[in-house]
């Protein structure tokens, strides 16, 4: 059985005290964890605060990025060693956003996955289509797989096993215009398939497969019925207590 998690991702927001002050609002608000797993990716600074007010509780606090070194001469960067060594086990790869601004590849992604498997951290590996293709009509199939074949290149059963994948459209992110179930679906589904592909049935059935792509409280609920959706990343709407809430308990 797949335990369905439903992630918010704050990207650069929130100062460190807003950060504790929102996990103090949430944290006695939460389904157990053999219900739906919650979590939030915040960014670095409020990490190890977070982890602290978040504990005893059913929220698990991610990492929004990290490198693919343990330590080193890699100014700016967060060593996915000293994340596990905070408390965290959890950590967001290829974000549209980092592909796109800071211009990472599917190779740097591969590197990233496997050093966060190395450190104990679960990886969320985000994959997403274009509106371009979606608009031409053109087969986005091919696009979608081989992202997801590079990213996951070279990973033991036991190591698929603890990556969680998201798909999230290029189009639907902070767009307001949410993918409908059916695409979303549709995505999800496909990335499954290419698992199986890779691993076998067993594998693929055990991997969870999020949609993430202007997820509100409006909407969670007939996406999360669909049979391969196993959860949501929300962007926007995690940055409101209530909001939150109101997806996290649909």
């Amino acid at each position: 059985m797949r335990i369905p998690i439903i992630a918010g991702n704050w990207k650069m927001n929130k100062t460190v005290a807003e950060s504790v002050a929102f996990v103090n609002q949430i944290k006695d608000h939460l389904p157990a964890t053999d219900q739906v797993q919650t979590a939030l990716a915040a960014p670095a600074l409020s990490l190890v605060p977070m982890v602290q007010a978040a504990s005893g509780s059913p929220l698990k606090i991610m990492a929004e990025n990290c490198y693919f070194e343990d330590a080193g001469a890699f100014t700016g960067e967060v060593s996915p060693h000293a994340l596990y060594q905070a408390g965290v086990h959890h950590v967001i790869l290829g974000h549209s956003e980092r592909r796109k601004i800071f211009g990472e590849d599917d190779e740097m992604i591969n590197k990233k996955v496997v050093a966060a498997l190395r450190n104990g951290l679960c990886p969320i590996v985000c994959c997403d289509d274009t509106m371009g293709r979606r608009v031409a009509n053109d087969d986005k199939i091919h696009w979608v797989v081989g992202r997801i074949l590079a990213d996951l290149k070279g990973l033991t059963t036991d190591e698929i096993r603890k990556v969680t994948v998201a798909y999230e459209p290029d189009w639907a992110i902070g767009s307001g215009q949410s993918a409908d179930p059916s695409q979303a679906e549709e995505g999800c589904y496909l990335i499954r398939q290419t698992i199986c592909d890779m691993y076998g049935d067993d594998v693929a059935n055990d991997v969870r497969i999020l949609y993430g792509g202007s997820v509100t409280p409006d909407n969670v609920s007939a996406l999360m019925a669909k049979n391969d959706i196993d959860g949501v990343l929300v962007g926007s709407d995690s940055l409101d207590p209530e909001t939150f809430l109101k997806i996290v308990n649909h």
